[in-house]
């Protein structure tokens, strides 16, 4: 076993874990529909974090011409996948009760906020990967200004959260573009 394969194993791990928690939310508010208000904002996010999860994934198979692995580097991507985990963890509503309704644009105004302090977390990894681990470095520009946009974007939607959704449309179009850029 390569010490990729090593790392890998618990970065997968804690990433099956984010897509099991999306997966699980989606379950529960299937059940849950009648006591559901849906809005499409709060879906797309959710489409998006589970994007940014496979994308981490995806990017860790690039990661495997690393010739000598850090602890520093270990850490950046468990730090990563927890943040995911977070995001994915925050995402969607879920039932804490038999009574309870599930806002959709409620929850993303209020308790989903920590799902973008999350990836917040997220975008401040990536130089670090873009920078020291790839076989061929990304420009010091674009690893900068592309975590740049995602930060800015995951502030504003903790700072302004009754404007989620026009926020959830930008974050949709700039994870199109991430995934267009790291495919």
């Amino acid at each position: 076993m390569t010490q990729h394969e090593y790392i890998f194993v618990a970065v997968s791990m804690i990433l099956g874990l984010a897509i099991t928690r999306l997966l699980h939310a989606v379950a529960m508010l299937i059940r849950a529909h009648r006591l559901v208000t849906f809005h499409w904002a709060t879906a797309l996010w959710g489409l998006c974090i589970l994007a940014y999860t496979l994308q981490l994934w995806w990017i860790g198979w690039g990661l495997r011409s690393v010739a000598l692995w850090t602890f520093l580097d270990f850490l950046v991507l468990v730090v990563g996948s927890i943040c995911i985990y977070g995001a994915a963890e925050m995402a969607l509503p879920v039932p804490e009760a038999e009574r309870d309704t599930l806002d959709f644009l409620q929850h993303s105004e209020k308790l989903g906020r920590l799902s973008a302090l999350s990836m917040l977390l997220y975008f401040a990894v990536g130089p670090y990967v873009n920078l020291t681990m790839l076989a061929e470095p990304v420009p010091l520009a674009a690893a900068l200004t592309f975590p740049a946009v995602g930060i800015t974007l995951m502030l504003l939607i903790i700072a302004l959260p009754r404007f989620f959704p026009w926020f959830a449309s930008l974050f949709a179009g700039y994870t199109a573009i991430i995934l267009y850029l790291t495919a």
